[in-house]
């Protein structure tokens, strides 16, 4: 049996389990999801503060509860802590925006992005860039909805398909939605939208099953092996766990 560890970086549990039923959803016969939430931080990740107050969340808990997962995937659309995760833990890492980008690169020339929150638009075009793929991007847009679409998002989906549609006109060929609130939207909308929409949590799923599968390990050396050791001062005792204190190395 294969088992995902899938991370949200805040604290609304609402999408943890919204997230965590799509996960289930997409993932292969064998494969047990696990989902955990944010104990502290921001309700919903959706701007810059918020995202580097949630990247540590999501690193506490992977280093919490990563023992005996094959993979894991960071249920948060700005990848909150994506790279210092992947640098922490033994077992593969994937965001669910780098899932969804790199999945459209293989469907089409150009994606189109719609980021749900205008305030965070800049922090989306932050995240595809980190991932070197603004390149690819054919069109962005984005849109506010009420604050009661995040814990309902089934009463946005008609909003969501205009702004599809808007995608389409400016040339994507896929279209990614930027929000683990609105996991499971492509689904909803059953095929009305003229261009294939990617569920990301699909996508991270997927990948993070075949990395799995490949058992790549871990790097020996570059920015990506084991932690150095060091001594960290009053943090969660898993943190410290993820790396060897410098004082016992010396001995």
């Amino acid at each position: 049996m294969t088992t995902l560890l899938v991370i949200n970086g805040n604290t609304t549990q609402a999408i943890t389990d919204r997230v965590a039923a799509v996960a289930r959803g997409f993932a292969a016969p064998g494969t047990a999801i696990k989902a955990v939430t944010a104990e502290t931080g921001p309700r919903v990740i959706a701007t810059r503060t918020e995202n580097l107050l949630g990247g540590q969340s999501v690193l506490t808990l992977a280093a919490r509860h990563h023992a005996g997962c094959d993979a894991a995937i960071i249920a948060v659309a700005s990848d909150t802590g994506l790279r210092a995760t992947r640098e922490a833990l033994s077992i593969p890492v994937t965001g669910m925006t780098e899932a969804a980008l790199l999945t459209a690169c293989a469907l089409g020339d150009g994606f189109g992005f719609l980021a749900i929150g205008r305030r965070g638009a800049g922090l989306y075009r932050e995240v595809i860039a980190s991932h070197g793929l603004a390149a690819r991007m054919a069109a962005f847009k984005a849109i506010d909805l009420p604050p009661e679409a995040f814990l309902s998002p089934s009463g946005a989906a008609e909003p969501i398909l205009a702004a599809v549609v808007e995608l389409a006109e400016a040339g994507a060929d896929t279209a990614i939605i930027g929000g683990a609130a609105f996991a499971g939207m492509a689904a909803a909308l059953g095929g009305r939208a003229p261009i294939p929409i990617l569920d990301s949590i699909g996508c991270a799923v997927r990948l993070a099953e075949s990395l799995a599968a490949m058992a790549p390990g871990k790097p020996r050396v570059g920015g990506y092996a084991v932690l150095p050791p060091r001594d960290l001062v009053d943090v969660d005792p898993a943190l410290s766990a993820l790396f060897k204190p410098a004082s016992e190395e010396a001995k």
